[in-house]
């Protein structure tokens, strides 16, 4: 007889658990820290362009970091790695902190934001890879897929109740007390890795320069069509389709403030929660590749509807289904790059896949505030929509093996 299915297979490992309550503490902490800064940042110059430049700030480190780093994961452990990223995201939680306190933010001057931000995506660069290869080192091979569906989920709860935290604490208590709490979350992020017990380095293999080592990830990914077609999916419909950098000004449009700001910023999360959270507990999908594209092409759509929308719920709704629909990509990209990748390679093969996910994301914010700066706000969101169909539509001519795949497992 068949086995069943645990939904629960991966929580049962204590060092999953730990890792994901770090990766919990630590999401709330940004996605929270993110709605303050840009709320704060506009706040002093009234320019969408700011907004799409403290997206850059974290890009262009964590871009240039992270081939780097990726090597580091795969030779130190990674653990420790992960130990020492988020202890400089703490510090730079502190900084905001205290450059909020004395005034160093204020009366034009946003220079000491883009400055941290600048210095914890550094720490990201690393944190990130070692973070994605140790929660594959520290359960078996066959919980995979499981175990990307509940670190998905938890990264969606806590950037679900992480933006909505931040706006409320910012609008009822001041920029103050929101970077006090997200110092606090920096800090349990700390404490949680700090408890974790595995501490064994990667098998390191023959020793190679740096530069070699990072040849060989991309060699191994450059001959994986699949994974390299998610990840480039993903990376140009995220980079053109996404509007999350913009949304401080959709707020004032919606006639809403911070409070409003934060609930808005967690509804794509509200969405992602409810699709893991689905995954989790269903066999493993069966027909991965459409799945893949028909999501895709579900998010660019809600995204042209959401730039013309007038009505806040409208608009809370159409963030949600960009989220249902965007979370199923990260799943199946995640789950083949862990089931397809060997685990002497993981960490710069993640590391690739951060470059990606930095140029989507913060890229992408930057080239939100340049669109809208140029374009107008509504026009660029709606141009960024039209983009993300292209896309799909290209990369299921040009990726036929992802078009056709099936099943996630190796």
């Amino acid at each position: 007889m068949a086995r069943s299915h645990d939904p629960y297979a991966s929580l049962r490992n204590t060092d999953f658990r730990r890792i994901i309550a770090s990766y919990f503490a630590a999401t709330f902490a940004r996605e929270a820290q993110i709605v303050v800064v840009g709320w704060q940042a506009f706040a002093i110059t009234h320019d969408p362009l700011t907004l799409g430049l403290v997206g850059l700030a974290e890009a262009l480190p964590l871009i240039a970091a992270s081939l780097y780093a990726g090597h580091v994961a795969d030779r130190v452990s990674r653990r420790s790695i992960a130990l020492a990223g988020t202890f400089a995201m703490f510090i730079s939680a502190v900084a905001l902190l205290l450059f909020t306190v004395n005034g160093t933010i204020a009366d034009g001057r946003v220079w000491p934001i883009y400055a941290v931000i600048f210095l914890s995506g550094i720490a990201r660069s690393f944190t990130r890879p070692a973070v994605t290869a140790l929660s594959a080192e520290v359960i078996e091979r066959e919980l995979y897929p499981n175990a990307v569906a509940w670190r998905a989920s938890t990264w969606q709860l806590a950037a679900v109740v992480g933006p909505a935290a931040g706006g409320l604490v910012y609008g009822f208590a001041g920029a103050t007390a929101a970077y006090a709490c997200v110092s606090a979350l920096m800090f349990a992020s700390l404490v949680a890795v700090w408890m974790i017990t595995h501490r064994a380095a990667p098998e390191r293999g023959e020793e190679v320069p740096v530069g070699e080592s990072v040849r060989l990830g991309l060699r191994f990914l450059l001959e994986q069509p699949a994974i390299l077609g998610a990840m480039s999916l993903d990376l140009f419909s995220v980079l053109f389709g996404g509007a999350t950098a913009l949304l401080p000004i959709f707020a004032q449009l919606l006639h809403t403030g911070p409070e409003g700001l934060g609930i808005l910023r967690a509804a794509p999360a509200i969405g992602s929660l409810v699709t893991g959270m689905i995954v989790a507990h269903r066999p493993p999908m069966k027909r991965a590749g459409a799945a893949l594209f028909a999501s895709v092409a579900i998010f660019g759509l809600t995204m042209i509807l959401f730039a013309i929308s007038r009505s806040f719920m409208l608009s809370f709704a159409l963030l949600t289904i960009s989220g249902m629909a965007d979370n199923v990509s990260v799943i199946i990209r995640s789950t083949l790059i862990q089931t397809m990748t060997p685990a002497h390679l993981l960490g710069r093969v993640s590391a690739v896949n951060q470059i990606f996910i930095g140029a989507s994301n913060e890229i992408g914010a930057f080239e939100s505030g340049v669109a809208a700066r140029f374009m107008g706000v509504v026009p660029s969101v709606i141009f960024g929509g039209a983009m993300t169909l292209f896309v799909v539509g290209v990369t299921m001519w040009r990726s036929p093996a992802l078009r056709k795949m099936t099943t996630l497992s190796s």
